[in-house]
């Protein structure tokens, strides 16, 4: 397991205002990454280092953000205002999960402007929306050398804070939680109201570090 990528859902603003506002927190441009069809989504990313990237992203006015489990927590989110969506692990093969999990997972692509169209398969968003301290789980199935992250990045995430329990997290993993994160460090914090998930990303630039909540 290795940690994919931070999603972050534009909120009333709107994706181009929260791209502008994030990049220019952390002195680098996103690219735009294209539509997700099947979601009703879009997004722009910007690769980080340790191959893994950064996505923002929007729901469309298409019936499938209202249908698919990941249009709709991004609808919702957007709905509460925007900010962290969820943290995305990379597997090697998805099939352990389907059978923990006891579901299929979700085919997913992404057509960027330029034409190519990547694709994966997705397990776990169901239970984002239900408690989103948790991760999702992500196989790419596009090669390696078309990955979000290539190209890598002076920008290294450091340090997430979380709004939950590690005990919960470690139990959804089958794992320890700091595993996939490679030495990014988790910070625990007590949930407000009863509300979890990723409360900030703290990255390290070329202008000091940067706290993004």
């Amino acid at each position: 397991m290795h940690l994919d990528h931070l999603s972050y859902a534009a909120g009333p603003e709107g994706l181009a205002s929260c791209v502008q506002r994030i990049g220019a927190r952390l002195g680098a441009g996103f690219t735009d990454g294209g539509l997700h069809p099947s979601f009703g989504t879009r997004n722009f990313v910007l690769p980080l280092a340790d191959e893994t990237y950064l996505e923002v992203v929007e729901a469309l006015d298409h019936p499938a953000a209202e249908r698919a489990p990941f249009g709709k927590a991004v609808l919702a989110r957007r709905r509460a205002g925007g900010g962290w969506l969820a943290w995305a692990i990379r597997v090697p093969d998805i099939a352990p999960l389907e059978e923990r999990l006891g579901r299929p997972a979700a085919s997913g692509h992404r057509r960027r402007p330029d034409g190519f169209d990547l694709r994966w398969r997705q397990i776990g968003i169901n239970d984002v929306a239900e408690d989103p301290q948790l991760p999702f789980f992500v196989q790419w199935e596009t090669d390696d050398g078309h990955h979000p992250s290539t190209g890598g990045s002076s920008i290294a995430l450091r340090r997430l804070e979380i709004a939950g329990d590690e005990a919960t997290v470690d139990a959804y993993l089958g794992a320890s939680a700091r595993q996939p994160l490679d030495g990014v460090e988790v910070e625990w914090v007590d949930s407000e109201d009863g509300e979890t998930g990723v409360v900030a990303a703290v990255f390290d630039t070329p202008r000091g570090e940067v706290r993004i909540d």
